[in-house]
């Protein structure tokens, strides 16, 4: 910094300008998420950060995303507010909740869109008003967005579908009918998760028998459809499910239930909700793919904070680019594992996702003893 003093006269202006010399040095932020300086001078420390999230049905957005999100944000930055909307399922909604984030002096938008294309239009307003989007878990597709972080969402379709062709194989009924429940058509990722599933089925010797796109990734529209595919195939002709998520995979569970198939063929699934991991002890449900999502929500923490301080993400923390028909976004994929009853207790209770004594109530406590989980 340069003095508009020519020289320094007396010992109370040397003092003086050694302060005024420490005060510029201060202003050098420290670096967020180990990246490039976090603010430039002049930027406050804190900010408001909007984190949209797109629906309730789906239980890991309430008890997982949000909860670890707005910890590490915290965490990072006290002075920072946490803007929160959930849409409820309803892209006009989502869309009212942007934009009143943004009349709320939002500086960062964190969206997990409910329609990955009409989404756009909320980067687009962004945009207008500089402000950066991170989008999260899901892809906007056809917008200028700034980072994606999610996880390989066609491998998770492969994992699923490997999963269920081995094991239909090692039954002896690599050859059968199976039943195809596939996740929301307005969500990006479901069509990542169906290509990428259809990328194992596809050749391996399964037929196809029925196969249906599930509005609003609702487990009761899940149901119907499983419904109408015993109705249609025979409760005994379907030797296996491919359901896109945990939700589709309990609607489609009941149906099955419902109509007296015994035993149920394998099932599978995505999110490792609780309630499907008990399925899974129980022998209910055969897999699910555990999305880590505590490290999904915490990185895109960090990097809200980042982006509202003014900063870059540290250097190897963007992995990869995903390209949105638009452009090739800078992202950050992070590893999805498939999950079934012989590794629960090595993944999702090593992490701490679920706990014993969450999982191991009522009727599932004799499950738990049998995969070696019990509440200390």
């Amino acid at each position: 910094m340069r003095s508009s003093f020519t020289r320094v006269g007396t010992p109370v202006a040397l003092a003086a300008l050694m302060l005024l010399s420490s005060a510029c040095k201060s202003e050098k932020k420290e670096t967020a998420a180990g990246g490039e300086t976090a603010a430039k001078a002049g930027v406050a420390a804190g900010g408001k950060i909007a984190l949209l999230l797109p629906e309730s049905k789906t239980a890991r957005y309430e008890s997982h995303d949000r909860v670890h999100f707005e910890r590490k944000v915290k965490e990072l930055c006290a002075d920072c507010e946490i803007i929160y909307s959930n849409a409820d399922q309803d892209a006009s909604k989502q869309q009212n909740q942007a934009e009143a984030a943004l009349t709320n002096g939002a500086k960062v938008l964190v969206l997990d869109p409910v329609d990955s294309a009409s989404a756009s239009a909320i980067v687009t307003r962004a945009r207008q008003s500089k402000i950066p989007v991170i989008s999260y878990d899901r892809l906007i597709v056809n917008a200028d967005v700034d980072y994606y972080i999610s996880f390989d969402n066609e491998k998770v379709g492969k994992l699923q579908g490997q999963a269920l062709v081995d094991k239909l194989k090692a039954d002896g009924k690599g050859t059968g009918t199976i039943v195809m429940i596939n996740g929301s058509p307005t969500d990006n990722n479901a069509k990542l998760f169906k290509a990428g599933a259809h990328s194992v089925i596809d050749g391996s010797g399964l037929q196809v028998g029925a196969e249906y796109d599930t509005p609003d990734w609702s487990p009761d529209k899940a149901q119907q459809q499983m419904e109408q595919a015993i109705t249609s195939l025979g409760k005994d002709k379907i030797v296996g499910v491919y359901a896109a998520n945990d939700g589709t995979a309990g609607g489609a569970i009941a149906a099955m239930k419902a109509a007296g198939v015994s035993p149920l063929p394998p099932v599978t699934g995505q999110d490792a909700e609780l309630a499907a991991i008990q399925r899974v002890l129980a022998g209910e449900q055969f897999m699910t793919v555990y999305k880590a999502i505590k490290p999904e929500a915490e990185t895109a923490a960090e990097l809200a904070v980042t982006l509202v301080r003014g900063g870059t993400p540290a250097p190897g923390l963007v992995n990869g680019k995903v390209n949105n028909g638009q452009k090739d976004v800078p992202s950050i994929l992070l590893k999805p594992v498939a999950v079934t009853k012989e590794n629960v207790k090595s993944t999702i209770v090593a992490d701490g996702f679920w706990t014993p004594e969450q999982l191991c109530v009522g009727a599932y406590k004799d499950a738990c003893a049998v995969a070696q989980i019990q509440a200390p």
